[in-house]
């Protein structure tokens, strides 16, 4: 049956999903005209939230373009290379390589989205070059269908800023009993439900990518210039090297560089404890690629080869940049959260909000913007019926990692890694989308 519907859902996202770039304009489009429709705002007040909004994401695009830029440099090193070969020698058979990237890719995500997110794809790609007969659209969507644990690990943004004291929904919980307005992550993170959720979902989800596994005959082809190994960017210097080609070269350099980096993140580290955000990723990414390749020219050309995989993510984040303050002011986030509000009950108030978070995900595939969008809503809702906090806070994680199988926003990364578009993967993804809904409902609703 899974089979069946992965085939029917690659057929429908092959003939009618547009590339993400034509996505993200679309939904500018429906956005606007949901949010003129149903909210006060003026034509020119929405162009005008668009407008501003437009650059807010520039600070993240950098960060997304860097951990897949860093990333993929890191792997073109020659210890990462021969690792991720060794790791992707565990799986013989083409089902066995499917399973394995996607319990791969799902447990990374648990430890840190960001990390999971670029090297599932970069150890998708080294399956598949192990691996004759193996689906290479199937192995990338693999490694992004493990992302959707990301929310309930380590790294979620919703529990974490949930459990930050200040953060933007802090004032709407104080009370005598909770002066500082946090939820701990005793009540999200390692709470009964949240371990079902994920520990179910990195069982299960190998189980159904490989029952998605095509038949032999039915082995899509693919341009074999994406599995090609990658260039050694090494340069070997001549006797007649003047000084400043050895400088450029130099070990030392890159050992010097690569040793302050690791103190500053051992004081950092040991100030702050183990918090593994985007820009530590991206710096532990960035000097240990720096000494792995061993000069830092050598450094540099790698950046350069891995700097093509960016381009999706420059061109359309500031589209969903001016989306997400169009659905923030002009107040369209709170009426598609009032709406399943008002409908709900203390029992299914959790399970609500989820497919609340889902349907807003499409506008703001932003973990962290969902809490700001949602949280003032939820959480006084939660309190009047009586729901879990807890329970409630991380429904809206859940309902955004489970739709981002259906957003194509976070699948960038992984597809500027592979060479693949969009189109390729997606048909996957909707289908695990599917069949994960139960786990969901039962962890929200039964436990």
């Amino acid at each position: 049956m899974i089979s069946k519907v992965s085939r029917l859902m690659t057929y429908i996202v092959s003939k009618y999903l547009p590339d993400p770039l034509i996505f993200a304009v679309l939904l500018t489009f429906l956005t606007f005209l949901f949010a003129l429709g149903l909210t006060d705002s003026t034509p020119v007040d929405l162009v005008n939230m668009w407008g501003d909004g437009f650059w807010n994401l520039l600070g993240f695009g950098m960060q997304m373009a860097l951990i897949v830029v860093t990333g993929n440099a890191l792997a073109s090193s020659p210890q990462i290379k021969s690792f991720l070969g060794q790791a992707a020698s565990i799986a013989r058979t083409p089902a066995q390589g499917v399973m394995l990237v996607t319990f791969m890719g799902g447990l990374a995500c648990i430890i840190n989205w960001g990390f999971g997110l670029v090297v599932g794809a970069m150890f998708a790609k080294e399956v598949a070059r192990r691996i004759k007969g193996t689906d290479y659209a199937l192995l990338i969507a693999c490694a992004y269908i493990g992302f959707m644990t990301w929310g309930g690990g380590l790294s979620g943004s919703m529990p974490l800023l949930a459990a930050t004291p200040g953060n933007p929904v802090a004032h709407l919980m104080v009370t005598d009993a909770n002066p500082q307005g946090i939820i701990p992550a005793t009540e999200t993170l390692f709470s009964g439900y949240n371990l079902f959720i994920i520990g179910s979902l990195l069982f299960l989800l190998p189980l159904i990518t490989l029952m998605m596994t095509p038949k032999e005959g039915n082995v899509r082809s693919i341009d074999p210039s994406l599995l090609a190994p990658e260039p050694s960017f090494k340069k070997e210097l001549s006797l007649s090297a003047t000084f400043a080609e050895r400088l450029e070269e130099s070990r030392v350099l890159a050992y010097i560089i690569g040793g302050l980096g690791y103190i500053y993140l051992g004081i950092n580290f040991y100030k702050n404890g183990f918090n593994l955000t985007i820009n530590n990723v991206n710096f532990i990414f960035l000097i240990t690629g720096i000494i792995l390749h061993g000069s830092p020219m050598s450094y540099m050309r790698a950046i350069v080869n891995a700097t093509r995989s960016t381009a999706g993510i420059l061109i359309q984040f500031p589209f969903y940049a001016g989306v997400q303050l169009m659905m923030e002011h002009s107040g369209l986030g709170g009426l598609i959260t009032e709406f399943f509000i008002n409908i709900a009950n203390k029992d299914t108030f959790p399970l609500l909000t989820f497919f609340s978070s889902a349907l807003i995900n499409f506008a703001v595939p932003s973990g962290g913007g969902h809490w700001v969008i949602q949280g003032p809503f939820v959480i006084p809702a939660a309190q009047a019926l009586g729901a879990d906090l807890g329970k409630s806070a991380m429904a809206i994680a859940y309902g955004e990692q489970w739709m981002n199988m259906a957003q194509p926003f976070w699948a960038l990364p992984a597809l500027g890694i592979a060479g693949l578009g969009v189109r390729d993967i997606m048909g996957y993804c909707m289908t695990v989308l599917i069949f994960t809904t139960p786990i969901f409902v039962i962890g929200l609703y039964f436990l």
